[in-house]
């Protein structure tokens, strides 16, 4: 009640974007000024949490002390939490509890063979740790087949539960439709003192019993993840509303947040700033991107809104296309697992400012693995290896008297341009090239990874990408967007002044 008594407009406002490397703030002052911050997302050194460090800074608050809703009026943010646990194969150990006879049908899946001459094939690994057959089973038209044996699934449930395991996906045959199996199921998991217990006809109530496992394994793998999360974030700032981004492009309370709808949930915040932005700089005439002249006098883009999204960050880069309507996907796979949830278009490819570059003694390589927050890229000051910001520095294109002293033990040094040369220099010695032809080489076949995500989802569906803007964002974006676009044969790049931390416009 006493946050009440201060009005909405005299609080502060928080934006959010926590991603794989760093972690961006907007805020909004009670006098309406705009005000934005970027810290490590992962300093374990300085603080636990980015996000609430960053806030702590901007109130002019000492570490330790609790942020209050007598001063913060809500926080919005988008995470790459579940992203990252996803990828990394990091999320709570699992247990599926399925009809009898289907333990290994999510292992089978479709039998998809997306490359279909591989002689060795690699199946992604499983999400679930460990399976328990349920004696039951329901008919197509909802008879009994078989009843729930009960006490021989507790005793199955109380085995796992001794074992350590504390989230559970419960999916059984035509549970999406005649779901009270799997409601006693449930109950069985609560009265054993199971944490995260996910049924498949609340998480995706639809048919197919595959895709329908899936999204409910994910659900049960990530959701203890992102509780952990929120309850960390919420504890330091008790009564502040707080809402995360969905994968959908919409906002939801934070202790509604389930993994399932988190997946994308730090890209998304991107598509709908990069909405709102191309709105801004489009204007309704019927027509093509701007000439030179118009761009250069910074007048506004005639044409209807074409735009391609080119969000690069420090661990990936998120393209989208973006033709006045948002497109989503409500079937899809990432990471090697499918899913079937509400959730923006966006293609990942794994070349970011934090990629890492390596030279295997005969050709250039560029990712998928990232070099993070911690240690970071070589010119970090953390003993990181080479990545594509190291490639940038080496170049010149970044100048590390005009970036943010963040770096170092005490997070308090800027950038080191001796540490990435130092580097580059042993490669330019085993490459037999000098250390800035070699920074220009891995630099234009991250390009070309960047450009070639961008064709498959222009030029492979049908879209003629050189009628279409380019719109950089994303913390690394500018230091690469001319060169996607002249190898794309795009004529304009739109640039927003706030495009470092665009996915702040989640704030709608």
């Amino acid at each position: 009640m006493e946050a009440m008594s201060t009005p909405f407009q005299q609080r502060w406002q928080f934006w959010i974007d926590r991603g794989g490397t760093f972690t961006d703030i907007v805020a909004k002052r009670p006098d309406g000024t705009l005000l934005t911050h970027k810290l490590l997302s992962e300093n374990p050194e300085q603080y636990r949490d980015a996000a609430v460090a960053g806030i702590r800074h901007l109130l002019g608050l000492q570490a330790g002390e609790l942020i209050t809703p007598e001063r913060v009026a809500c926080v919005k943010m988008g995470t790459t939490v579940a992203t990252n646990a996803l990828l990394e194969r990091q999320g709570e150990p699992t247990l599926l509890v399925t009809t009898r006879g289907f333990r290994d049908a999510l292992r089978i899946a479709y039998q998809n063979r997306p490359r279909l001459f591989d002689r060795h094939i690699v199946l992604p690994e499983l999400l679930y740790s460990f399976v328990v057959e349920a004696k039951e089973r329901m008919g197509a038209h909802g008879d009994v087949v078989q009843a729930l044996d009960e006490p021989l699934l507790k005793e199955a449930l109380l085995a796992q539960y001794q074992r350590g395991l504390r989230a559970v996906a419960i999916i059984f045959m035509h549970g999406y439709r005649y779901t009270a199996h799997e409601k006693a199921a449930k109950r069985i998991a609560q009265e054993l003192g199971f944490t995260q217990i996910s049924c498949s006809h609340e998480v995706s109530p639809m048919m197919k019993f595959v895709s329908r496992g899936d999204t409910t394994v994910v659900d049960a793998y990530l959701s203890p993840i992102l509780r952990r999360y929120v309850d960390q974030v919420a504890a330091d700032m008790p009564g502040v509303k707080i809402f995360f981004m969905q994968s959908s492009g919409g906002l939801t309370d934070a202790h509604a947040f389930q993994g399932k709808d988190a997946i994308l949930s730090g890209p998304a915040g991107g598509i709908v700033g990069m909405a709102r932005t191309a709105a801004l700089a489009f204007q309704g005439a019927a027509g093509q991107p701007p000439d030179a002249a118009q761009a250069a006098s910074g007048g506004a883009i005639a044409g209807p809104i074409r735009v391609i999204g080119f969000d690069m960050g420090g661990t990936s880069t998120d393209v989208s296309h973006y033709a006045g309507e948002f497109e989503r996907e409500f079937e899809t796979q990432v990471a090697g697992v499918r899913m079937r949830a509400p959730m923006m278009s966006i293609h990942t490819v794994a070349a970011g400012g934090g990629s890492l570059l390596k030279f295997d003694g005969e050709r250039f390589r560029v990712g998928p693995q990232s070099a993070g927050a911690n240690p970071g890229p070589a010119c970090y000051r953390r003993g990181g290896a080479l990545a594509v910001t190291d490639a940038n520095v080496m170049v010149g294109k970044v100048q590390p008297n005009y970036f943010p002293k963040l770096f170092g033990p005490q997070a308090d040094e800027a950038l080191s341009f001796e540490a990435a040369q130092a580097q580059f220099e042993v490669l330019a010695r085993q490459s037999g090239r000098s250390p800035e032809a070699v920074a220009e080489g891995f630099i234009n076949i991250a390009v070309q990874q960047m450009a070639n995500a961008i064709k498959k989802i222009s030029v492979a569906r049908g879209y003629d990408v050189t009628r279409y803007t380019l719109q950089c964002f994303g913390g690394a974006g500018g230091q690469h967007a001319c060169l996607v676009a002249d190898a794309l044969g795009m004529t304009c790049v739109l640039v927003h002044p706030l495009a470092g931390v665009l996915a702040w416009r989640i704030r709608a």
